[in-house]
């Protein structure tokens, strides 16, 4: 039975991991079983701490105080500063959720693909990476409307980069294409209101616009922002693709060939389960020296509803910008949460 909340409403919770790159226990086990080839998937961007993650748990009580429960994914590690005694609050271990076979685990992907296994979660959940931010006033129905999740889609082409995600979304791609083979063109015919909706931003409708004509979807233009997800969403994926996602899980570290989250966002969509929200609700910022003045305005000014701080290789100076990120948020966020000793 679907959880509610205290109004009747369908409740939502939120769901984030955290590691501490920091902890000498973790990092043994970690260096037990990385491979040598491995290497830059398990680089010192992907496990850096900004020393941020308090905010993320002030802006949730200040600015989305309706959350149902927070659902918080570790290793085993805590902040020394996390009250487990916070109402909302449950600690996840990845050994309570994630099968044995999978164990133990270094990659997001495989924390990420198995989190319908968690007990208690609600079918209606918000998946925040750790670098992703509340930072003004949210409404459920910012989250979930009709009983679909929210978001913004368009077509567009998957990028192969350096440092690019563009393996793990063409992963997802090749799912996408098996499952919906020949289903493009009624996709699309059956949600164009949402496609070409005036919430897309014009340069995302002018892309989607281009990218008709092929009977295959080439990739999709989407916020890198919290995922809202139905807990249904992840089950089905796993009851028709079993093979591919045992695949990525059976990987300890991150591989090229593994698929990501983003597939169960990409299945709602062909599915026509979403409602479209402004683009202009978050933004992310993946910081180099060009956007950093721009995030700490975002941050202060309260720009945007939410917004993703994502570390890169490209980001320098790391200590000043992680003090100075800090700053910007304790401006907006300076009384600790129930969450915090």
């Amino acid at each position: 039975m679907e959880k509610k909340t205290s109004e009747g409403s369908a409740a939502i919770d939120f769901v984030i991991p955290w590691v501490n790159g920091n902890d000498p226990a973790w990092q043994k086990e970690k260096a037990a079983y990385v491979p040598s080839e491995m290497a830059d998937s398990a680089s010192e961007v992907r496990y850096r701490d900004w020393d941020n993650l308090q905010y993320w748990f002030r802006g949730v009580e200040k600015y989305a105080p309706w959350v149902n429960r927070v659902y918080f994914i570790t290793w085993g590690h805590l902040p020394e500063w996390l009250n487990t005694s916070a109402p909302k609050l449950k600690i996840v271990k990845h050994g309570e959720y994630i099968p044995q076979q999978y164990l133990p685990t270094f990659s997001s992907h495989t924390i990420e693909l198995n989190m319908h296994r968690i007990d208690g979660l609600s079918e209606h959940f918000v998946y925040f990476n750790d670098d992703m931010f509340l930072t003004k006033p949210v409404k459920p129905t910012d989250f979930f409307k009709n009983g679909n999740p929210c978001e913004n889609f368009g077509l567009n082409c998957v990028y192969f980069g350096q440092d690019s995600a563009g393996h793990f979304i063409g992963s997802n791609m090749e799912v996408i294409n098996t499952e919906f083979k020949g289903q493009k063109r009624s996709i699309m015919k059956r949600d164009w209101r949402k496609w070409f909706s005036l919430k897309n931003s014009r340069t995302v409708r002018m892309k989607t616009f281009l990218l008709m004509a092929w009977d295959w979807f080439p990739g999709f233009e989407y916020d890198h922002l919290p995922t809202n997800l139905c807990r249904s969403t992840l089950e089905e994926v796993w009851e028709r693709y079993e093979t591919v996602l045992d695949r990525t899980c059976a990987d300890r570290f991150r591989r090229e060939s593994n698929v990501n989250q983003w597939l169960f966002k990409f299945w709602q969509l062909c599915k026509g389960r979403y409602e479209v929200r402004s683009h202009r609700f978050g933004r992310a910022f993946h910081i180099d020296d060009n956007n950093f003045e721009e995030l700490c305005s975002a941050i202060t000014g309260q720009k945007y509803s939410m917004l993703c701080v994502n570390d890169t290789p490209r980001t320098t100076d790391f200590d000043i910008k992680k003090q100075r990120v800090r700053e910007c948020f304790e401006q907006i966020l300076p009384e600790k949460s129930s969450f915090e000793w």
